[in-house]
């Protein structure tokens, strides 16, 4: 055991060291704070020769699982349950049109590229959904949060990841028996919207008062474990019921948000969810396999392309069908299809692969997609901004020689 923890001690000393130094120069560069983490996760990787400096993968993966809950449990605060009542028809509608669009453009690609029915339609599905700790850490960096295309985009990541869960369950179904199974359908969907009524109905009547109970100690060391109870309480169920962790923290953060010392508890948090969320991106550097990008560059380029543009034509119109302004549905459609491949994508490529209807090398491919995507989608989020931002500004001018007075 005592070895155990040395090596434990060692990888997170390591880790630290190298995160460190990596965010001082892409900060000292002018770059995004996320390009430092992979960076330093590539470096003490195991699959960067000559050697990898950790020795246990599976604690980072953990710390990245944590990093994860505590992201999407602070960004949950940002978001009270009244803007997400004012957003839920519409992005649940814009959702379901990008996705089929999405989904049907990455299958046709993965078809005119030779690969098999199930590596295509696989493929498909995990290139349909968006990263959403990425992208919320990108807006976060920007400070763009509570910006309306910014609300817009968690709503639709949200319910995202709720639509993926129920299309991958149904096709692994449907690929072990080869029987459509209405259950396979339902349960997912059941279960998923249960939870979410019950955290809405109920849990907003009890959650905010007991944080507000919590809060009138003034201690602030039992705030802060009380707030964490909550969030990795919340994850921990609705891992049990087979949603993604990510929805049950920010549920749990969107409860928070409802009591009244939420801008206390949010200040409170903030660091220790720094710590794990720079773990997470430092783990995705270290799975990383940047040997296998030239192998795989052609096919990971055509699919980021066109599932890119399909995702933000059909997001930028849809949202303006459901009355968004230009901008705002310029600016979701510009972040949504900025971040191709992801946490989610990873788990839907590699569960094809676990059942032996998907060829191995899809898992290197998203890989590499994943590896391309989280390099561009800073600056591709920035220049859509800076884009938004001067189509403002033109609109805002009067016309040369309008009278102003």
């Amino acid at each position: 055991m005592a070895i155990e923890i040395g090596q434990i001690l060692q990888d997170f000393a390591i880790i630290m060291v190298i995160a460190s130094v990596m965010t001082i120069i892409s900060y000292k560069l002018k770059q995004p704070l996320i390009l430092g983490y992979i960076g330093a996760g590539i470096i003490i990787g195991p699959n960067t020769p000559p050697f990898s400096l950790i020795s246990n993968t599976d604690v980072l993966n953990l710390f990245a699982e944590m990093g994860i809950i505590l992201l999407l449990f602070t960004v949950g605060m940002e978001f009270p349950i009244q803007k997400l009542k004012s957003i839920g028809k519409k992005a649940t509608i814009i959702t379901v049109v990008e996705q089929i669009g999405t989904l049907i453009a990455g299958y046709f690609v993965g078809q005119a590229l030779g690969f098999s029915f199930y590596d295509s339609i696989f493929m498909a599905v995990a290139l349909s959904v968006s990263s959403t700790v990425i992208i919320m850490k990108i807006l976060e960096e920007l400070k763009v949060l509570r910006e309306e295309s910014s609300y817009l985009t968690l709503g639709i990541l949200i319910i995202e990841d709720i639509v993926i869960l129920s299309i991958f369950a149904l096709l692994q179904s449907v690929s072990i028996t080869g029987v459509i199974s209405f259950t396979e359908i339902v349960m997912p969907l059941g279960l998923t919207v249960a939870f979410i009524a019950g955290v809405l109905i109920i849990g907003s009547r009890i959650i905010p008062r007991l944080v507000d109970f919590v809060a009138r100690t003034n201690q602030s060391d039992v705030l802060v474990v009380a707030v964490l109870g909550l969030a990795f309480g919340f994850s921990y169920i609705s891992n049990l019921l087979g949603i993604s962790v990510a929805i049950g923290a920010f549920f749990a953060g969107v409860l928070i948000a409802e009591s009244k010392s939420h801008a206390v508890t949010s200040i409170l948090t903030t660091p220790i969810r720094d710590m794990f969320v720079a773990l997470f991106f430092v783990s995705v550097g270290a799975l990383m396999d940047v040997n296998l990008i030239p192998v795989f560059i052609i096919p990971s380029l055509v699919l980021v392309g066109v599932t890119s543009a399909a995702k933000f034509i059909i997001v930028y119109l849809s949202s303006r069908y459901q009355g968004f302004s230009k901008n705002t549905a310029f600016e979701t459609g510009v972040i949504l299809s900025s971040s191709r491949g992801g946490e989610m994508s990873l788990i839907v490529a590699k569960g094809g692969i676990d059942i032996g209807v998907v060829s191995p090398f899809i898992l290197p491919i998203i890989g590499t997609i994943t590896i391309i995507s989280t390099f561009l989608s800073p600056y591709l989020i920035k220049l859509g901004w800076k884009l938004a931002e001067r189509s403002k500004d033109n609109t805002s001018k009067p016309a040369k020689g309008a009278n102003t007075d």
